[in-house]
């Protein structure tokens, strides 16, 4: 028997109806088995592509790419899971479209989205706008679908916002499960989400307040640190404290680098803005205020230069257990006498744990086709089991 065969068959143990036709937002608006389902999903799709099985459940359509934000991961992980299900990608380049005419953002999903069968959006820059933005577009699509405009409904796959980058935080936690060999080896797993020292101003909060959000839910003890000043989204903390609580594991606090790096089996030590400015970077923003901007900018450089022992150095990772936790990072990450003088990592940590950085990044391809195969079809275990049986890819 295939690991897909037996895949599948775990995939259909589980209550997941309610992802055909839906769109994925956050993790926290799904279930455990939903969530228990991408991951499923995204391990019987490498599996076939591992064993050269074609995975093409569309023989046309369209995969649409709207980044408001620069990427490299998440913009050829998106372009990778459409091509491997079968779809061809358009990317709404924005400066070449209309939109700078004044077109609406209504006209602008109705007219991307004919024979569209997937939209991935990043739009990660302004607290308060990206989420805003995402449910726009969505909504002014699902109309066109009511009205007869568009023959199918496409689905949306958050690929970041200012409150969670879902697909960054499943890769990472389905990385996670293979570390430690499954799912109910993590409990009781301390990780550390700490904010770390750039010299770059106004990184997204997507990140932390995504891991915080999803680890949170697997009885892990979470921990967040960050200089004062440099919270995140009460919101946010208010779901993983739930989430903690649901599951037995917990989420904490901590005003230090050191204490968090203690004893930790997993570190995310990654640069995020404060909540409070990045509110006040949108309203400067939505004022066209400029010189507004520039005096902030130069303000949270000021602020961020005060925390520069905030690093993950090989004295901190000595303090995790056994010296040896599993270091994580989103990418890129500031890495201290590489591509910055001073900076989030130390080029020797990093260097270290290239390997496993790599590892993690390649899990994010096959969750976005794990989102987008739940959504668009309506017994993916029987789709899964015909992929394992079907020929393999063709090559010419």
């Amino acid at each position: 028997m295939s690991k897909t065969i037996e895949l599948a068959q775990h995939l259909e143990k589980l209550h997941i109806n309610n992802m055909y036709k839906s769109d994925f937002y956050w993790t926290w608006d799904k279930t455990d088995e939903e969530l228990d389902a991408i991951f499923t999903v995204a391990d019987a799709l490498r599996d076939l592509r591992e064993r050269n099985k074609s995975t093409r459940i569309f023989d046309s359509g369209l995969g649409i790419s709207i980044f408001r934000d620069n990427s490299t991961r998440t913009r050829f992980s998106f372009a990778s899971a459409c091509n491997l299900l079968g779809l061809t990608v358009q990317d709404l380049d924005e400066k070449k479209s209309q939109i700078a005419h004044g077109e609406t953002v209504r006209e602008t999903a109705n007219m991307v989205s004919f024979m569209a069968d997937v939209i991935g959006i990043r739009d990660d820059m302004f607290i308060g706008e990206g989420h805003k933005y995402q449910k726009t577009f969505m909504d002014a699509v699902k109309e066109g679908y009511r009205d007869g405009i568009l023959e199918q409904q496409p689905t949306l796959v958050n690929l970041q916002c200012d409150v969670d980058h879902p697909t960054q935080c499943m890769a990472d936690m389905l990385h996670i499960i293979h570390q430690f060999g499954g799912v109910e080896n993590l409990k009781g797993k301390k990780i550390a989400m700490t904010w770390a020292y750039s010299p770059s101003y106004g990184k997204p909060l997507s990140v932390p307040q995504g891991v915080i959000g999803l680890m949170t839910r697997f009885g892990m003890d979470v921990v967040l640190a960050h200089p004062e000043g440099y919270d995140v989204m009460p919101e946010v903390e208010e779901i993983a404290k739930k989430n903690a609580a649901a599951t037995g594991g917990s989420y904490r606090k901590v005003a230090t680098m050191e204490e968090a790096f203690q004893d930790a089996d997993i570190v995310y030590p990654k640069s995020w803005a404060p909540f409070a400015a990045m509110e006040e970077r949108t309203k400067l923003y939505q004022a066209g205020d400029k010189n507004g901007i520039d005096a902030l900018e130069k303000k949270l450089l000021a602020q961020n230069a005060q925390h520069k022992d905030w690093t993950c150095s090989e004295e901190m990772m000595k303090r995790t257990r056994n010296g040896s936790a599993l270091y994580l990072h989103c990418l890129p990450a500031d890495i201290t006498g590489l591509s910055c003088p001073e900076g989030e990592v130390d080029n020797s940590v990093f260097d270290r744990y290239l390997v496993p950085l790599y590892k993690e990044a390649s899990y994010k391809p096959y969750i976005i086709a794990a989102m987008i195969m739940m959504s668009k079809v309506k017994d993916p275990v029987s789709a899964l089991m015909a992929l394992d049986a079907a020929d393999k890819r063709k090559m010419f």
